[in-house]
């Protein structure tokens, strides 16, 4: 695997719906190009973001491949594979690496709601690992899953499982990122999972971000994350300050109906999600239009800066 190839921006792309709640596939190609135009260097499809779970195994089938095909090898894609039993998620990995499907890699968040201990964790992993013909991606999310991944099973995976290649770390515990960091093998990737705490993770040692907000701003949050890579960090924090309002903004009222809110704003995409989740309230909607119109005044300036 190219040490560079999860380096920078992914981005953990939404699903778009139509008004009945079917996949809305026309604006799914809108946002991929957007993206793409964005200058991100790769996607994340059938995350959190994607609302995978309420989405059927045809539907999931189908989006992949629609991702894929969109893409054309322009930029590498991510599949999002987890769930909290190992042997369907073993058996899933499976199914995906014998379609030879033209993906970079695997990310599988932690197994959440049964609360296993860090050994269960581990054991899952290992055989989501040795299951898997491509690179694999833990995905730290403890707000979501109930759960976290620890720094020392972290690094144990790491050290363990040749395949295991990185972590998204969303756990928002610098200390438990900094242990991480220190330890790890030398090739082994740390990604931020959480927009805000993107550019200090960098500056840290992380090597990039799955990010949520870069689905409506792909363009001004690459380049934060790639003037931080370079250690350009004046500048790159210029871009963060200018994005942090609208980062809170996206999770006020729960992930991703607040980037479809952006999405919608930006007439990419319907603001349509599937239940339970539902669309950002009145005040929230209106709050990010403005905060987009701040951010579209500041442009020029950004980019000149």
């Amino acid at each position: 695997m190219s040490k560079k190839l999860f380096q920078g921006t992914g981005v953990a792309v939404v699903t778009p719906f139509r008004d009945d709640e079917s996949i809305d596939f026309a604006s799914m190609g809108k946002v991929i190009e957007h993206l793409i135009e964005g200058k991100v260097e790769y996607i994340v499809a059938l995350g959190t973001t994607g609302e995978s779970v309420t989405l059927n195994q045809d539907e999931k089938a189908a989006v992949i491949n629609f991702v894929l095909e969109k893409v054309n090898n322009r930029v590498p894609v991510v599949m999002g594979v987890g769930g909290n039993n190992t042997h369907e998620v073993v058996s899933a990995v499976q199914s995906v690496c014998d379609e030879n499907l033209p993906l970079a890699g695997i990310l599988s968040v932690s197994p959440y709601y049964n609360k296993p201990t860090q050994e269960g964790i581990y054991l899952h992993y290992k055989k989501v690992a040795t299951a898997s013909s491509l690179p694999v991606i833990i995905y730290n999310v403890p707000g979501r899953t109930g759960q976290n991944i620890t720094d020392e099973t972290t690094v144990r995976l790491a050290r363990d499982c040749r395949n295991i290649v990185a972590t998204k770390e969303a756990s928002g515990d610098l200390n438990q990122i900094n242990y991480i960091l220190k330890n790890k093998p030398k090739d082994f990737m740390v990604i931020s999972g959480d927009d805000q705490l993107t550019l200090p993770m960098i500056a840290l040692g992380a090597s990039g971000v799955i990010s949520v907000s870069a689905n409506a701003f792909p363009f001004e949050f690459s380049e934060m994350v790639r003037l931080a890579l370079k250690g350009k960090f004046r500048k790159a924090q210029a871009y963060q300050n200018a994005l942090l309002d609208l980062m809170n903004a996206h999770f006020v009222e729960g992930n991703p109906a607040g980037v479809k809110a952006s999405l919608n704003i930006r007439k990419l995409i319907h603001n349509n999600l599937r239940m339970p989740l539902c669309k950002v309230s009145t005040p929230t909607y209106n709050k990010i239009r403005s905060l987009i119109e701040e951010l579209d005044g500041i442009k020029k300036s950004l980019s000149a800066g």
